[in-house]
């Protein structure tokens, strides 16, 4: 490794009880999802219109997620890296009885600031292993939109993809994209 080349490893922690995710961190992942579905990328939540958002719009959606923070059921994970947020993603038990071996990986994020530093592989393997060893998930599952190359990036980190729903998300006016499903066998 030369002088000029650094390392970047993320410390990864995870907050699965809603008292754990004070205001400041709220506020922090907030402030993150903003600035990433401003950018072009992450997922809008249902209640929210479509970019350019606010913090305070996504303040509803951030509230009901942390509200929903069990051991078992839902964990939020935070990549720092120098003292900051550098992003973050939710990985979630399913809960109807047929499937509740399956987990659901959401909102995997990277602050735009902390692009191409490996953060969102670091919170990809960091997920796989709760999922597998804390939560006990055989299977981990999750969509992406296509035309972002997201689908190359869950590849290198193990993911295999199982379907599309073509046409499905409507990014705006004409551009229609396909919504990919993907799998990871834990």
């Amino acid at each position: 490794m030369t002088a000029h080349e650094t390392v970047h490893t993320p410390g990864i922690t995870q907050i699965s009880r809603a008292l754990d995710a004070t205001a400041a961190i709220r506020r922090e992942l907030t402030d993150c999802w903003t600035a990433v579905i401003n950018d072009g990328g992450a997922v809008v939540p249902m209640e929210c219109p479509l970019p350019p958002v606010t913090p305070s719009m996504l303040e509803p959606a951030m509230e009901r997620i942390t509200r929903e923070l069990s051991p078992q059921r839902s964990r939020l994970l935070l990549a720092n890296l120098d003292g900051a947020l550098a992003g973050w993603m939710l990985l979630r038990r399913e809960q109807h009885p047929l499937v509740a071996h399956c987990g659901v990986v959401n909102h995997v994020q990277t602050h735009v600031r902390f692009r191409g530093l490996g953060i969102g592989a670091a919170l990809m393997r960091r997920a796989a292993g709760i999922a597998r060893e804390e939560m006990g998930l055989e299977r981990l599952q999750l969509t992406a939109r296509a035309g972002l190359g997201l689908e190359d990036f869950y590849r290198k980190t193990g993911w295999t993809e199982v379907g599309r729903w073509p046409g499905a998300l409507r990014v705006a006016p004409g551009d229609d994209r396909d919504e990919i499903l993907m799998s990871l066998a834990l």
